[in-house]
């Protein structure tokens, strides 16, 4: 039996390959109401996703608005992978616990 590859060892092109075949798994898996199983193929497809970006193009220090949740910021600490480590901010408020997020969460305020 073939073993898995990691994201981390994909091509871009298997990565698109990936992400594909994990986005027809998620819409059956939605079809049939398998909430919690779209969950963990849409929290791949991010994990897939982060692994086509460049962390050296997040700045520490920076704020990034959190894809799906609107209104809400992550200001980058440090990086670790294709991780950004920092604390979310909502409105005046920061989180005080640190988390780390797949850089394809993250997107440029407007």
């Amino acid at each position: 039996m073939e073993q898995e590859k990691r994201y981390s060892q994909m091509t871009t092109n298997e990565l698109h390959q990936e992400i594909g075949r994990l986005k027809e798994k998620a819409r059956k898996a939605e079809q049939l109401g398998i909430i919690n199983e779209f969950a963990v193929l849409e929290r791949k497809i991010t994990m897939a996703k982060a692994y086509m970006l460049n962390p050296e193009d997040y700045r520490l220090g920076a704020e990034y608005e959190i894809e799906g949740d609107p209104g809400v910021y992550f200001k980058i600490k440090y990086m670790n992978g294709v991780f950004a480590w920092g604390h979310r901010i909502h409105g005046n408020t920061v989180n005080k616990e640190e988390e780390g997020l797949p850089i394809s969460m993250l997107k440029d305020k407007e």
